[in-house]
């Protein structure tokens, strides 16, 4: 687990609050199942800084992030 490519995400609940994770590939596609089916109940996932347990009926919205592009300037010369 510790050279899986890790995903940032941002999940918005209702009532505003907004937080960030970053997780494997696997527990962002895990997060978006769940919000696609019934939202009873509540879905732990284990991010770098700790383990969630998000309750699916509050939230409001999943942004996932594309991969960071490197910095700088290419040449073709």
């Amino acid at each position: 687990m510790a050279d899986e490519e890790r995903i940032v995400v941002e999940i918005g609940f209702d009532g505003g609050q907004i937080m960030g994770a970053r997780l494997t590939s696997a527990s962002a596609d895990e997060l978006e199942q769940a919000l696609s089916g019934d939202k009873d109940g509540a879905l732990t996932l284990d991010a770098d800084d700790g383990r969630y347990t998000l309750p699916l009926g509050r939230i409001v919205y999943v942004k996932r992030f594309a991969r960071e592009a490197p910095l700088g300037f290419a040449s073709d010369s």
